[in-house]
């Protein structure tokens, strides 16, 4: 009874670190130092734009604004909603339904 309880213990403790790690990773994060905007201000802004629940994010280089961008997917029922955030200014650059190419 013991030995289980301490192996459920040690499981939850390496889920809440493995799910902690994959919460502070996204793409693209070596680009993160030329960003003016954090990942969390731009977190704000993309929800702002298109409420739901994010299910995919990345700091790309890409033509447009500052060419330096956050891109958000959020679900939102069934529909996931591609929202690009300029990094260096924090404007809006796309929302638009995700296309049939999703990255």
């Amino acid at each position: 009874m013991k030995t289980s309880k301490h192996y459920l213990m040690a499981l939850s403790g390496l889920f809440l670190m493995a799910s902690a790690a994959n919460a502070f990773a996204y793409t693209g994060q070596n680009l993160a130092g030329e960003a003016k905007v954090s990942l969390e201000q731009a977190r704000v802004i993309a929800l702002k734009a298109h409420p739901g629940k994010i299910t995919d994010e990345e700091l790309e280089q890409e033509k447009g604004g500052s060419g330096l961008r956050y891109s958000f997917d959020i679900l939102n029922q069934k529909v996931t909603q591609e929202v690009g955030v300029d990094a260096k200014t924090g404007n809006l650059l796309e929302n638009a339904p995700e296309g049939h190419n999703a990255d």
